[in-house]
């Protein structure tokens, strides 16, 4: 998934970023307001990241720019201020979690999937299709032989698709989903990344092609 990181400390940026990346998502970074809501503009993110301590315009001023214009958008918002008040006060203003740092980056990644499903309306930590079962905590694809294994960016793709089921889903938003602006990807990706899925995942997960539209993971009917 595509996740926007606004951070003005590079060193937390970067450890934020490793985090995330590692845990198969798509990463960009950027420090002020300004260049987030630039961002948000222009692409599709899945995630935002804020810390509150921004310069200029702050992270508070930033949630509710983005609640006005971006009401879906998940947030979950970063600072070093651990007081009840600005607890409060984030979540009211429409943050949908908030960390303290110093904080440890196995949570974070947890928190982050954790929001991810919500958003998509996804109470489980699995999903069954047929034999196949996928587990977004341990971002593993089971089958009826065992682990089927999965580049980071295959998975990153299925991942996408499994957390809208039964919805098709636009090849620009699967590429979104797994390239950040340092990638070098070009646009028929997705359809290499879709047919090394179906390679490996077989018949029984049923992963189809919408002509003229994009692709769509069809819900279980087993």
């Amino acid at each position: 998934m595509r996740i926007l990181v606004v951070e003005d400390d590079t060193l937390v940026a970067d450890a934020i970023r490793r985090g995330l990346q590692d845990a198969g998502h798509a990463v960009d970074c950027v420090g002020s307001a300004e260049q987030a809501l630039a961002a948000v503009d222009a692409e599709n993110f899945n995630l935002a990241l804020i810390d509150i301590g921004l310069p200029g315009a702050d992270g508070l001023a930033l949630l509710a720019q983005l609640r006005r214009q971006h009401a879906a958008l998940p947030v979950l918002m970063l600072t070093a201020r651990d007081g009840m008040a600005d607890r409060v006060g984030a979540l009211d203003q429409g943050a949908d979690d908030y960390m303290v740092k110093p904080f440890a980056l196995a949570e974070l990644v947890a928190r982050c999937r954790a929001l991810l499903r919500r958003s998509h309306s996804v109470a489980a930590m699995q999903l069954r299709f047929g034999a196949c079962v996928l587990d977004f905590g341990a971002r593993r694809a089971c089958g009826r032989d065992g682990d089927i294994a999965l580049t980071r960016r295959e998975w990153a793709v299925l991942e996408c698709l499994a957390l809208n089921t039964g919805r098709v889903v636009a090849k620009d938003r699967l590429l979104q989903a797994i390239a950040s602006w340092d990638a070098d990807i070009g646009a028929n990706a997705i359809e290499v990344y879709v047919s090394r899925l179906r390679n490996k995942l077989g018949a029984e997960v049923p992963l189809r092609t919408v002509r003229g539209l994009g692709y769509r993971l069809d819900v279980d009917a087993g």
